[in-house]
């Protein structure tokens, strides 16, 4: 907090600015001057400081980060202020700035990362369904919701798509039973019938590879990693070791797979997995 008090006592020597010397400096801004943008910031850093200041009792954020981010909004609506606006610059700055800092403490504070975009409809959308539940005593519809925030029904969909809620893995799934959440998730790491028929056409492929000349082999063994390996080489790298062009190996692996299909056909073999 001493850093926080150290901040806020260091900004109050920057003197607030009257209406008509912000449209002198968004007259300079507009014209490219970065000093006039630097001091239309500084004059309202103490804005960002009160907005923060709305934000510590609700989140478990540093006011200090959020303040930062705070000054990041302040500084992209002091480049774009323009005189024509007709409205004092903390006005137009507000939105800028909570903008930046609601991003900061939705990617602190959220497990799973939404769009900015969507994040914002959803925060109307939760307004106004709280706002049309106590009016009315009912749920609003997604079409009512389009209605109210001037949205497509579309749109007003794929918000609430995003919606999600987190569970522990531990939680009980019930006051009686012992059982957690994580212990009725099905595990389907091993799967002895997959196993058995993966291990079959293992065997398969196998036997259809070997119909192939030793230059097939080499080919269709490199280009679908039959080996495993951790780099498997590309037509260029083949051509090279077969003294040949990329070309000419891609040739190779077309006639390779047309025998390959071939034995197939005529031996009535089936790959489980493919």
């Amino acid at each position: 907090m001493k850093m926080y008090e150290m901040y806020v006592k260091q900004i109050q020597k920057y003197t607030l600015l009257d209406a008509e010397t912000e449209k002198k400096f968004a007259s300079l801004i507009a014209g490219g001057d970065k000093n006039a943008v630097q001091k239309l910031v500084k004059a309202n850093l103490r804005l960002v400081v009160s907005i923060a200041s709305k934000f510590r009792k609700s989140y478990k954020v540093s006011v200090m980060d959020l303040i930062q981010e705070g000054n990041l909004g302040l500084m992209a609506a002091a480049e774009k202020f323009s005189s024509s606006y007709n409205t004092r610059f903390s006005t137009y700055a507000y939105p800028w700035i909570l903008q930046y800092m609601l991003r900061f403490i939705h990617n602190k504070t959220s497990i799973i990362s939404i769009p900015q975009r969507k994040e914002e409809v959803l925060r109307r959308l939760s307004n106004v369904k709280t706002e049309f539940s106590q009016e009315t005593g009912k749920e609003a519809s997604v079409q009512e919701l389009s209605r109210l925030c001037g949205i497509t029904a579309q749109e007003v969909t794929e918000a609430l798509d995003c919606l999600y809620t987190c569970t522990s893995l531990d939680t009980k799934c019930s006051d009686e039973g012992c059982a957690t959440v994580g212990e009725l998730i099905p595990d389907y790491t091993y799967d002895p019938e997959r196993k058995f028929f993966m291990e079959i056409d293992k065997s398969n492929i196998k036997n259809l590879v070997s119909c192939l000349s030793e230059k097939e082999r080499y080919v269709i063994s490199c280009r679908y990693n039959l080996e495993g390996q951790i780099h498997a080489p590309t037509l260029r790298e083949m051509g090279v070791s077969l003294g040949v062009s990329a070309e000419t190996v891609r040739q190779t692996e077309i006639k390779a797979l047309k025998k390959i299909r071939q034995a197939v056909d005529e031996k009535k073999i089936e790959l489980y997995t493919a």
